[in-house]
């Protein structure tokens, strides 16, 4: 490809990945007890739609916090890190990565936007590349929950890490340590992680970011059974489901769960499976951990990170860190 609206491409991840993930997540999550599933299914063009609502309600802060806190210090970002390479994980619309970008400089400037969304990289990057011409885009579809490989690059200059939104808290405990010390291994030593997080505050606060008045968020749990009802051919009923959003404690994450109003048989097709709901039973479909700054800093440090600087809004509850291996 040439002209200024040209960008690399590589997709790691074969045609069919998206539906052998949702197979198997959903199989192994609708025979466990309890039923458990990734939130990853929540996000088809209507979820992405109503995700984008809930960002800019009231009860949500957390996306307006970070975006704040990049406006606030890009800028630092730009001069800690003396970054010539971005990789961004998740990047989605890419839309709070333009503002490390343009902190960086964003001439010949290389960016590197990972997600498992072709569409979305494809969207977000044609966009990029026509704001900042100067731009080095080279978009990367891959699941990065798994080990990561990084196209080819000249090493020039340090490298920074992104991983905004604290998706850091889709990830449980284990999980989380086993994909720190992945990023960790991707770092060279003049490399930086740059990672947002949600921190832990009052639980009506917390549970209210996750059960807004609005019901937007209950939308946004329920839209759920329309991608299983189209995808794998399932005949849930979402007016048999209530939304509920619980803080469990003992684990430090919110839990949006989805509680069966009704005893009931769900046939999903699809996996040539019947699924039984007793009258009050729950779903988990996400978990979102929420930290304490020392709590997140000896999860880095046990992956062998090192926290360089760290940006928080204290009214919000959200940090941004910049951190470094060991």
């Amino acid at each position: 490809m040439t002209g200024p609206r040209a960008y690399g491409y590589t997709d790691t991840l074969d045609a069919e990945h998206y539906a052998k993930a949702l197979r198997a997540d959903i199989r192994g999550g609708l025979t466990s007890t309890p039923k458990s599933t990734a939130p990853t299914w929540f996000y088809d063009a209507r979820g992405s739609e109503l995700f984008e609502e809930i960002t800019q309600l009231p009860e949500y802060p957390l996306w307006r916090a970070e975006l704040g806190l990049l406006q606030l210090h890009a800028q630092d970002v730009a001069a800690l890190t003396g970054a010539r390479t971005m990789v961004e994980l998740g990047s989605g619309s890419s839309t709070k990565s333009k503002l490390i970008i343009e902190a960086l400089g964003p001439v010949d400037l290389r960016y590197v936007p990972v997600d498992v969304s072709a569409d979305a990289l494809h969207q977000a990057s044609g966009q990029l590349v026509q704001d900042y011409p100067g731009v080095r885009l080279h978009a990367l579809r891959a699941d990065f929950t798994n080990a990561l490989v990084l196209p080819a690059m000249p090493e020039e200059g340090p490298r920074l890490i992104a991983f905004l939104g604290s998706t850091l808290g889709n990830f449980r405990r284990p999980g989380r340590g086993a994909f720190l010390r992945g990023l960790r291994n991707l770092l060279r030593p003049e490399d930086y992680l740059l990672l947002g997080a949600d921190l832990v505050k009052p639980e009506h606060e917390m549970t209210a970011a996750y059960d807004d008045g609005q019901g937007v968020t209950a939308e946004f749990n329920k839209n759920l059974l329309h991608v299983l009802n189209r995808e794998l051919d399932a005949d849930f009923d979402p007016d048999t489901f209530d939304h509920v959003a619980v803080w469990n404690s003992a684990e430090s994450h919110i839990e949006m769960r989805l509680r069966s109003r009704v005893e009931q048989l769900v046939k999903v097709r699809g996996l040539d499976l019947a699924v039984s709901f007793g009258r009050g039973e729950e779903w988990i479909t996400e978990r979102s951990a929420k930290f304490t700054v020392p709590g997140l800093e000896a999860e880095m440090s046990d992956a062998g990170l090192r926290t360089q600087q760290l940006w928080a809004d204290p009214s919000a509850g959200f940090t941004l860190t910049l951190a470094k291996a060991v």
